[in-house]
């Protein structure tokens, strides 16, 4: 690998570098195995060999302050010495490998031998004996030219195969093409922040170079290894490397080790890159697995299910020993539990605030069983699982029809020639016989071919990618393909106020100083001098130093803020006070920071502690006013002095100026400071509570986010469409009020509900501290706004809303987050959005979709496209459904009268190529409309056909089958020509078949232009001329059909037509838009025996053994489970549906940010949630057990909380449980994985049950 540039010894590994300009006297190789080593081993390896990081940087060439100069050359050059930080993808199939696995498909290849065959035998001739001693149907062929041209069918089923063949490898080969196209866009979107030449800049994470000085801060997604300079409170989630679900704190004592594909889940820092690309961790790993991973596929795979089969035995066993214990141990648990109970209120009344409860140990391990089986498991792709199930089945409907069409034209052959006609069986016509028979049975596979829509999952794909695509213009960046189709059916919003709906933009308008509160910002010299300075040193120290104000980028616009946007407020006021924080800051530089305690979730508050000459601190603190105000004993008053500050004097600043300020809609921030003199010795930093009191309150400011001015009226079509916003934000309840009704998410009279955190813990909650579902279901269809919330709250409506079985359909839950601590949330609701501008690269791991533009108006859009999505499918199956009735009806009764299919083989492959293929093109990328925001959502059960839509299907079939029959029958009689009935074999094509073949084929392009409405609409060239692509292919057909009639000759059975026969064939087919009409006036309701059909499975309906076999997924992904049932159907959709998921697999594998990393088993469905090794390819998230998810995953929803899972104690160390101050709760970490030694993967431990999505979360919210 890449030590591959290290030769000979040390000695001449120096010589070689010596020459060069800028020579670094550090190799790649010490580097890689410096970041090999953890905690106390790197430390000392560092001091070793450089002294110390700043003894490391000198050897790299950089300077901890400074970082690079950034000078291109030099750059080159580190690029070249130590890599690029890039890991190479896997290599695309290439178009060859695509056209082979379009070639596995089983239908093609029966229809490639039975050709062949008829190929072979059109050139036999009967040596002595006369044709006609073999039937009628064999003679009767007078012309020797047109009985040579009997190989010409053979050969055109042949050609039409390649055709199809190679139509679906291009469009494997284009969606390949355009997903990766996203990924790239993905890639390109990431950025990271670098100092270079004593600027702080954002470079693309693949600029990032060996040597570079790289700033990380809560919520990155780190790109590259590194050693720490300086860290404030730094603390990694290393989960995805290790397995541990700990975070691991990062100090320059006792870890400085920073690895690549780690997740900062609190802190801030500066590191120095020591390694890039496929020389970092986790590009070590890769390269690990794409060497090995080839070579050892198919053994692997075999090995895997030998495995999986072994323990379904085992647990079946397993579960019938259960069965037996269960009995005997009822009676005793029923005891056992009502004693629990009764200790447990004891045990309440001891714990103070109900922490504790939730450490109650499982009674026995069946409890864990049944409860695995109550909850309900998140349910993937439903469309996709509705669409395979339609197809599984027209198929069967098809296999039966072909087998059934066979059999009567033999039998129909032999009664005819050997009983009819009387003829015995000659030698020497076998052959003539047996062409008979090809010939029959390739009319048979047609009918399969035509019967089967193989084009259904096309149409998925294709219209999934188009509106991917179209939604990137959108601002919607898709990650998950089937986000997009969830999104048209959700019935709920769940948004953050900050940035969402509000433009993120914030400015300090009022404020409470020395007494006064001023509606607008003061001048400076009406502030006392030592309340001035202590405000403005404050605000410069104690906001992060990537926060800044920057000059605007264009003339007379606004200053640009960076960084968090609550402390460039902060900020601005300094600015707005004519003062400069930037002095501050360049006396103070961040290395200088005695102490920082970052904001998170918990403390809702930042802390710096700086250290005077004097041996003294001084620390200043801001944060939540209402929380941070409890916490001062004192306040700024007039004069400069401090007073004390009583509680009563708080209710008053609460009451008039916190209150007014909110309900106005600000946000309030408090600024404090505290002085440590040095007689009290050195105070005890890790005892926050205590550092954390005895303030001196500076100020309170109110901050205005005004509400993005797009939104009301979002919300307003929302709401129209049937979905409900709730608003759920970290401000206090009135300001979130106030923004809630300014963007319209309540209105004035409604009857809805304002809670904040702390009052809906209270309200979901029963005496034991459990979170029951009942009490959530009184709740949340009247919850608008959600105040003053943690993550675990946020988790917890989401997972209550999405379990409630009050109103009928179930809730489909979108979310939209920012934070780290939004992951959980976003990982549990059905579509998550995180913010592409002020979201963390955690948030974005764990989301579906990234708005690119933050804004609250693109959600609207991506339910736009989603329920377009789902009506572009309904179109294309109305269309599909119509030709498949009438091709197979009229090959089948016209095969059993008149002894032949009246459409030959040639002519089905090209009406399938057409119907399936162009139609899915033309019909799946028909543009949104505003429309589709006037109806409700349609539901998970909803059927992919309605009756309106069943209604269209058999009303156009009746018909096209009334028109071809007629011409098929007294066709003849009509156009004054000849029969072409009861032709006999090799016969020269008829006029009379080539007119029903070319009306067939005019009725399904009118019938297409009919397709594109499926609600009843009159209207059905409504916007017909937005979709260019439509009308190219509908005008493309028309032609390449004009070519087949009018040249096709034998190959497709055609014969040239008159221009009048031409007109009479548009002529019917323009029939079908006028037969259309009359449809639509068929009242729908009148039409009692129409039934939908394309519902999908539901989870109820599922048998046991196949919910056992599931029982290692966390979620049912029915487009998988429909193709497991449909294996035993080698029907021609399967292989294409199978081609598809392959496909979205590919998709899915790329937009992992660890791509490549799988195991074979992962790529066999659109989404597998086994426990993949140390990675997971879905979503590289932290496993670590939520406060409030661990505990009620996986219970009935009826009592959640009422234990929490243990694994066993063999894999379970003593850990650490820590009171929650915010949840009543106490959380207790749980490795959930323990190593193999067989695989080195990690397999969920036994007795822990599956957890849908399993979603990390971050300590914060459990300090």
């Amino acid at each position: 690998m890449a030590s591959n540039s290290f030769r000979g010894s040390k000695r001449g590994r120096h010589a070689q570098a010596n020459h060069d300009v800028g020579d670094f006297n550090c190799s790649l190789k010490e580097l890689r195995s410096l970041m090999e080593l953890r905690g106390p081993e790197g430390i000392a390896r560092i001091q070793e060999c450089y002294g110390d990081v700043e003894g490391l940087c000198t050897r790299l060439r950089t300077s901890p302050i400074h970082g690079l100069g950034g000078h291109a050359d030099d750059i080159a050059r580190r690029k070249e010495e130590f890599g690029q930080n890039v890991i190479p993808p896997k290599k695309p199939k290439t178009f060859l490998q695509l056209v082979w696995e379009a070639l596995q498909d089983v239908t093609l290849i029966i229809l490639e031998v039975a050709a062949i065959i008829s190929l072979g035998l059109s050139f036999y001739r009967p040596p002595d004996a006369e044709r006609e001693n073999c039937g009628k149907a064999a003679g009767g062929v007078e012309d020797e030219g047109e009985a040579d041209a009997g190989w010409i069918e053979g050969a055109a089923i042949l050609l039409s195969v390649v055709c199809v063949v190679l139509v679906t490898a291009f469009n494997d080969w284009s969606k390949e093409k355009q997903f990766r196209g996203l990924q790239s866009r993905i890639e390109q979107e990431q950025k990271f922040t670098v100092v270079r030449g004593g600027q702080v800049v954002q470079v693309h994470v693949a600029e990032i170079v060996v040597g570079d000085v790289a700033q990380v801060k809560y919520g990155d997604l780190l790109p590259a290894d590194g050693v720490l300079i300086q860290g404030n409170d730094l603390k990694i989630d290393e989960s995805s490397l290790t397995g541990e679900s700990d975070h691991v704190k990062k100090t320059l004592d006792n870890d400085p080790m920073l690895l690549s594909g780690t997740h900062v889940m609190e802190g801030s820092g500066k590191i120095l890159i020591t390694a890039v690309g496929v020389n970092s961790q986790t590009g070590i790993i890769f390269t690990l697995l794409g060497a090995g991973e080839d070579e050892d596929d198919d053994e692997e795979e075999k090995a895997e299910k030998e495995r999986k089969k072994r323990e379904r035995e085992e647990k079946k066993k397993e579960k019938e020993r259960r069965k037996k214990e269960k009995k005997e141990k009822k009676d005793k648990k029923d005891k056992l539990d009502k004693k629990n109970k009764r200790d447990e209120k004891n045990k309440k009344g001891k714990s103070q605030d109900g922490a504790g409860v939730e450490m109650q140990a499982l009674n026995s391990d069946d409890e864990g069983e049944e409860k695995k089986k109550a909850h309900p498991k998140k349910e993937k792709s439903v469309l996709q699982g509705k669409l395979t199930k339609l197809a599984v089945q027209i198929g069967k409907a098809g296999l039966f029809m072909s087998g059934l069409t066979v059999i009567i034209l033999i039998t129909l052959f032999m009664v005819d020639t050997f009983w009819i006609q009387g003829l015995p069986w000659i030698a020497d016509c076998t052959p003539i016989y047996i062409q008979f028979c090809v010939k029959f049975f390739i009319i048979g596979v047609t009918v399969l071919v035509v019967a089967v829509p193989e084009g259904l999952p096309l149409a998925v794909t294709i219209s999934l990618a188009y509106s991917v695509k179209k939604m990137m213009k959108d601002n919607n960046l898709v990650r998950h393909l089937d986000a997009c189709e969830t999104m048209g059916n959700a019935t709920a919003i769940c948004s953050d106020k900050t940035g969402t709906l509000t433009m993120n933009r914030m400015t300090v308008v009022q404020a409470y100083l020395g007494d006064r509160h001023y509606r607008v910002v003061p001048e400076s010299d009406l502030i006392p001098g030592k309340v001035l300075d202590l405000l403005i040193m404050g605000i410069g120290v104690n906001c992060a130093y990537t926060s800044k104000i920057m000059s605007p980028e264009k003339e007379g616009g606004l200053p640009r803020q960076v960084g968090n946007k609550t402390e460039c407020a902060l900020l601005g006021f300094v600015l707005e006070l004519r003062r400069d924080y930037m002095t501050i800051r360049n006396d103070i530089p961040e290395e200088k920071l005695f102490k920082v305690y970052t904001f998170n979730s918990v403390r809702k508050s930042m802390s710096t502690v700086l250290k005077n000459a004097d041996g003294s601190y001084r620390m200043f603190s801001k944060g939540a006013s209402e929380i941070l105000l409890k916490k001062c004993c004192k306040i700024m008053t007039a004069s400069g002095e401090a007073k004390v500050f009583k509680p009563r004097d708080r209710d008053y600043v609460v009451k008039n100026v916190i209150e007014p300020m909110a309900s106005e809609g600000l946000r309030t921030i408090c600024l404090a400071y505290r002085d440590f003199p040095p007689v009290d010795g050195e105070p005890d930093w890790e005892n926050e509570t205590d550092i954390l009191t005895g303030l001196t309150c500076l100020c309170v400011v109110g901050i205005e986010d005004p509400v993005r001015p797009e939104v009301p009226d979002a919300i307003k079509r929302c709401q129209r469409a049937g979905i409900t916003v709730r608003m759920v934000t970290g401000d206090n309840i009135d300001t979130a009020r106030a923004i809630a009704s300014k963007c319209g998410i309540v209105h004035p009279g409604d009857d809805f509900l304002c809670i904040d955190g702390k009052e809906f813990n209270r309200r979901i909650r029963n005496q034991l501290g459990e979170i029951e579902q009942e009490r959530i279901d009184k709740i949340w269809p009247k919850l608008r706004v959600l105040a003053r919330s943690s993550p675990t709250d946020k988790h917890t409506l989401v997972k209550g809303i999405m379990d409630s079985t009050v109103l009928e359909p179930r809730q489909v839950v979108a979310v939209t987050g920012d934070g780290t601590n939004d992951g959980p949330a976003l990982k549990k609701a059905d579509v998550g959005f995180a913010m592409g501008i002020a979201g963390t690269d955690v948030a974005k791991e764990a989301s579906d979709i990234i708005l690119t533009d933050d804004n609250f108006s693109s959600i609207v859009k991506a339910v736009m496209w989603g329920r377009n999505v789902y009506d572009s499918i309904s179109k294309f199956l109305q269309f599909q459904l119509t030709v498949n009735v009438v091709a197979v009806i009229v090959a089948f009764t016209g095969a059993c009268i008149t002894q032949d299919s009246p459409l030959k083989a040639v002519q089905m492959l090209w009406v399938n190529l057409i119907m399936d293929t162009f139609a899915s093109l033309a019909l799946a990328t028909e543009p949104p409309t505003e429309s589709l925001l006037l109806r409700k959502p349609y539901g998970r059960n909803k059927p992919l056909i309605s009756r309106t839509m069943m209604k269209n299907i058999l009303g156009h079939a009746v018909y096209q089958l009334t028109v071809i029959f007629t011409l098929l029958f007294t066709g003849e009689q009509i156009f004054d020509i000849d029969s072409g009935r009861y032709a006999p074999l090799h016969a020269p094509p008829s006029e009379h078949y080539t007119i029903v073949f070319n009306t067939f084929v005019m009725m399904q392009l009118f019938n297409e232009i009919n397709a594109r409405k499926i609600h009843g609409e009159r209207n059905v060239f409504d916007g017909i001329f937005k979709n260019m692509i439509f009308c190219s292919i509908v005008f493309g057909t028309f032609v390449i059909q004009i070519v087949i009639v009018q040249f096709g000759g034998k190959p497709f059975s055609c014969v040239g037509l008159s221009i009048d026969q031409w007109l009479w064939c548009v002529f019917l087919g323009f029939g079908c838009l006028l037969w259309g009409q009359v449809v639509t006036t068929v009242p729908t309701s009148r039409l009692k025996f129409l039934k939908s059909a394309g519902h999908g499975t539901q989870q109820e309906e599922i048998p046991e053994d196949e919910l056992e076999e599931m029982e290692d997924l966390d979620e049912i992904d029915h487009g998988e489970m429909e193709m497991r049932r449909g294996q035993v159907l080698w029907c021609r959709g399967l292989g294409r549906i199978q081609t598809q998921i392959r496909v979205v697999n590919a998709f899915q594998d790329t937009l992992s940010p660890y791509e490549g990393l799988e195991t074979p088993e992962s790529r066999n469905s659109i989404h597998n949630f086994m426990t993949t090794p140390e990675f997971r390819i879905e979503d590289s998230e932290p496993q670590i057990p939520l406060i409030d998810d661990t505990e009620g995953e996986d219970d009935a929803p009826t009592k959640r909380n009422a234990a929490q899972t243990l694994p066993p104690p063999s894999t379970l160390a003593t850990l650490p449980s820590t009171p929650n101050q915010n949840n009543n709760a106490v959380d207790r970490i749980i490795p959930l994985y323990k190593e193999s030694p067989k695989t080195g993967g990690i397999h969920q431990s036994a007795a822990l049950p599956p957890r849908p999505g399993s979603p990390l979360h971050s300590l914060e919210t459990s300090l």
